[in-house]
């Protein structure tokens, strides 16, 4: 009889084994927001920022990887010169990247 006492007082009560059990679940969570979903969302709002900021002259990459310079920018849309005479319009969702006309190439 006593030892069954003791068996049962060294068990954990449930909320206690419920807690254990659901502790390692909610560490890898907390593990892939901090290295996987908050990083991704910090670049998507890095780049729909960049997107909502092109201007006029901006060289950009569309996401068929397209380089041109921008000419005409609207609310939906830009124009992109791809040298040549050749212009092309995009929707801005599809710009890959946006570089600022006064940035220096990275070879010189």
């Amino acid at each position: 009889m006593i030892h069954f006492l003791a068996a049962a007082a060294a068990e954990p009560s449930g909320a206690v084994a419920f807690f254990f059990q659901l502790f390692p679940l909610l560490l890898i969570f907390i593990i892939f927001w901090f290295l996987l979903i908050r990083p991704q969302q910090r670049k998507m709002r890095d780049h729909q920022a960049q997107i909502a900021a092109v201007k006029k002259g901006d060289r950009v990459v569309t996401g068929g990887g397209l380089i041109g310079k921008v000419t005409k920018v609207t609310d939906d849309e830009v124009e992109i010169d791809l040298g040549g005479g050749n212009k092309v319009r995009s929707v801005k969702s599809m710009l890959a990247s946006v570089t600022d006309k006064t940035a220096k190439p990275a070879n010189d």
